[in-house]
């Protein structure tokens, strides 16, 4: 039962934030097709609930809506992952995998951010060249994490806006 909460949570999040037209509606219609999706998976099966929920604890610590963008994006090519190796000749599964492959192409800068924080992963910080240009990068780095954050002015200046035009 918890596992079909968070399921739908996760996709719930999803179409809300990235500002899909008609979520409402798109949520209510989906909720009967991850339903069939569940029964599919077995996922009122008493073993779901060991060890606690997958992705609905890690958006608790992603609070900025650039930070979720980046957290929705990858728990959305999961459960795309997921969905690749499940039948595709059941129509709830088609039609959900098609709303996550909306939802995708709405991220793609979300992805593309997820994408930077991997390859900073695998960067070699032994190698001695890699070295040398993070030395000479670091200055500049100092420099962006010191300067006012960019939300921030825009926040100033939407509140600021809001201000003059009373519409």
């Amino acid at each position: 039962m918890a596992c079909q909460t968070y399921s739908f949570f996760v996709l719930s999040a999803l179409m809300i934030f990235f500002g899909c037209p008609g979520n409402s509606l798109k949520l209510l219609q989906l909720e009967a097709e991850i339903d069939k999706l569940k029964a599919d998976f077995n996922s009122s099966n008493s073993d779901v609930a060991d060890g606690g929920p997958i992705f609905t604890d890690k958006l608790t610590t992603w609070t900025e809506r650039n930070e979720k963008r980046i957290i929705l994006s990858q728990i959305l090519s999961m459960y795309l992952k997921m969905l690749e190796s499940t039948d595709k000749s059941k129509a709830h599964v088609r039609h959900i995998s098609e709303e996550l492959y909306t939802l995708k192409d709405s991220l793609h800068d979300g992805s593309k951010k997820m994408k930077d924080l991997m390859d900073l992963e695998n960067i070699q910080m032994n190698d001695l060249k890699v070295q040398r240009k993070a030395v000479n990068e670091l200055f500049s780095v100092l420099q962006k994490l010191t300067e006012p954050s960019s939300s921030l002015k825009t926040k100033t200046k939407r509140s600021q806006m809001q201000r003059r035009c009373r519409c």
